[in-house]
């Protein structure tokens, strides 16, 4: 994959990794004292992550199609978009979101 394609592709990639950090940084924000904090921060990422790499990865052996994949990757990246508005950062959540529509638009545009 090169040209726009690719550089899409790879934004992609970054708001993945983005959601992980956006739900890390939510639950560090919001537990109430160390060890919510940490139960928080650290597993609600890891929960998502499990569950993008079983249902998501491209390389999952039992990776949903068509219109379950595509809503599950709403919830799960949309929920990046949600902890960071609800971490108090509601302008890096609405740039993280229109950048996360552009994305998906143009994956679709591009069968991605």
């Amino acid at each position: 994959m090169n040209g726009l394609p690719g550089i899409n592709a790879g934004l992609s990639f970054l708001l993945e990794i983005s959601m992980l950090a956006s739900l890390g940084f939510w639950g560090l924000k919001t537990g109430e004292n160390w060890m919510m904090k940490a139960l928080l921060g650290l597993g609600t990422p890891a929960l998502v992550a499990v569950v993008w790499g079983i249902y998501c990865a491209p390389k999952a052996a039992t990776r949903l199609q068509g219109w379950p994949l595509a809503g599950l990757e709403i919830i799960l990246l949309g929920a990046g978009a949600a902890a960071l508005h609800f971490s108090g950062q509601t302008r890096l959540g609405a740039t993280y979101a229109l950048l996360l529509v552009i994305n998906r638009i143009l994956w679709i545009a591009w069968k991605q």
